[in-house]
């Protein structure tokens, strides 16, 4: 969809495990555009104190809690019913939390928001965004990188890329896509001329920040 410049505008970045989505994360972030970033949203939500805290020791108990309080996550992943109770009550108070932030960035007066989502097309998360970029790399790179990366055997290399959606299959709900085979100049490259593409003015896109 076409798209006025003056608009904000609001991209979903994804990709797969060890698909170097972090690194056009950070080149926005660099650019001193505001990413709102679902990991970290998620590590903020379970915080003693937090909406989502409260719930998770009153649904588990106080036996869920380490010394310091936290949340321990290994009871739960451990138990596929309780890693599925955990993740009912985390991820709406992520997606409200990031929906606030993308909210405030708005009435801001900014022209670029990315929300970093790892599993935005698995979540169908796209209603939360106006545009997809994906980072893209091929099976072998993406094996290979991860390998090296967690120092994974193959085979539990393998069983990581396949438990998400295939990279192939997310270009076709994808607006763009970076091929991040190559160098990180041409990550650079690619990711400037898509921001071109889409009307965002990266001189101003950032300036009402703060």
């Amino acid at each position: 969809k076409e798209r006025v410049a003056s608009m904000p505008l609001v991209v979903g970045l994804t990709g797969g495990i060890a698909s170097g989505k972090s690194t056009v994360s950070n080149m926005l972030k660099e650019m001193g555009i505001t990413v709102i970033d679902a990991d970290v949203e998620a590590r903020l939500a379970v915080e003693p104190g937090e909406p989502a805290y409260e719930k998770i020791v009153a649904c588990f108990g106080k036996e869920i809690l380490l010394e310091d309080g936290s949340i321990n996550r290994a009871i739960v992943f451990s138990d596929e019913e309780k890693r599925l109770q955990l993740n009912r009550i985390v991820h709406p108070e992520v997606r409200k939390r990031m929906i606030d932030k993308r909210d405030r960035a708005i009435r801001g007066g900014e022209q670029l928001i990315v929300m970093d989502i790892p599993l935005l097309l698995e979540s169908k998360l796209t209603y939360m965004v106006d545009k997809v970029l994906l980072v893209y790399v091929d099976e072998d790179t993406q094996l290979r990188r991860l390998m090296k990366r967690n120092n994974f055997s193959k085979e539990e290399a393998l069983s990581r890329i396949r438990a998400q959606m295939p990279l192939k299959e997310k270009i076709r709900y994808s607006d763009a896509v970076i091929d991040n085979n190559g160098t990180v100049e041409k990550t650079r490259e690619q990711l400037l001329r898509i921001l071109r593409q889409w009307h965002v003015d990266i001189e101003n896109a950032s300036e009402n920040k703060g």
